[in-house]
Formats: C-alpha cells, structure tokens, sequence
C-alpha cells in the first residue's frame, strides 16, 4: 500500500511539473478588447517575459518602467518581447490603458481582470515575472521588484537566447 501511495505522489508531482512548465490555456483580452488565449502566446523562437502588474502596485510600475528605458536595445540584442499583464479587477480596469499611455510603455498589454491567469499560474501578489523560452516553456520565475533587478532578468533573458542558439 505505501509503495502504491508514494508511487502516486510521485506520478502527482510529475504531471504538476510538467503542466507548469508551460503556460495555461486561459482566455483574457489585450488592451484593445480582442480576446488572446494564453497558451498560444509566442515570439517566433525568441523569448518572452510576462509581467503581471496591477495600475496601484508602486514596485510594478518601477519595475516595467526600468525595464521601458532598455527595452529597444534588449530587443534589437535578444528579439525579447515582454507583455505586461494587469491584475487590476474589473470596476479598475479603465485605469490601465491611461497609465500604459502615461508611461509610454510599449509592451503587448493583457488584461485579467477576474484573476483567472494569474491564479492558474499560482501567482499570489504582484510584481510577478515569468520567462519563456523561445519555445514557451517557462524557464524563470521572479517575484517582487527591486532597483536593478532588471540586470538579473536580462542575464536571464541572454541566457535563454544562447541556449536557442546552440
């Protein structure tokens, strides 16, 4: 019986693994109003960041506005794409797109209003960001935001870009 019950766990935990290595299948929409389904996110084999935020969050707006200011030269080096995604809740969701005018952010913006995105990432506060591969598998995960904690994305980001290449 226990090697049955330790043998489930384990098979448990892998298939856990496994499915969060990917991002989930989950309806949200940009900041146009067209509707994007998660899981088909892509960057023609480069990598991408997804960076989930909300208008309130102070560090947030830090954070994706640090990374604004080297954003051309991390693209024209890497072919990185970042999309910010907003947790703000449905009677704050207006709110997004003057901020994201405001600031001059040039990020792909996906709104999540009911959390469903969020939570089916087991993402509990923001700042929140994740790092995929060229090919959608999430290779880093960073919660919180500190002055400079861009440089260590962006050795991420290089490091995702060598491994495409080899």
């Amino acid at each position: 019986m226990n090697k049955l019950l330790l043998s489930f766990c384990l098979f448990s935990i892998s298939v856990m693994a496994t499915a969060q290595d990917r991002l989930p299948k989950v309806m949200v929409k940009d900041i146009e109003g067209r509707t994007v389904q998660t899981d088909t996110l892509s960057n023609n084999g480069y990598p991408i960041i997804i960076s989930f935020f909300a208008t309130w969050c102070k560090p947030c707006n830090r954070e994706l506005s640090s990374i604004d200011e080297v954003y051309d030269e991390w693209q024209q080096k890497t072919g990185v794409r970042l999309i910010a995604v907003s947790i703000d809740q449905a009677q704050n969701i207006n709110k997004v797109k003057p901020l994201v005018d405001q600031k001059g952010w040039r990020y792909d913006v996906l709104l999540d209003p009911n959390g469903d995105f969020r939570r089916s990432l087991g993402i509990q506060s923001v700042p929140y960001t994740i790092l995929l591969d060229g090919q959608g598998k999430i290779i880093y995960k960073h919660n919180g935001y500190t002055d400079g904690a861009e440089v260590e994305l962006y050795k991420k980001v290089n490091e995702a870009v060598r491994e495409c290449v080899k």
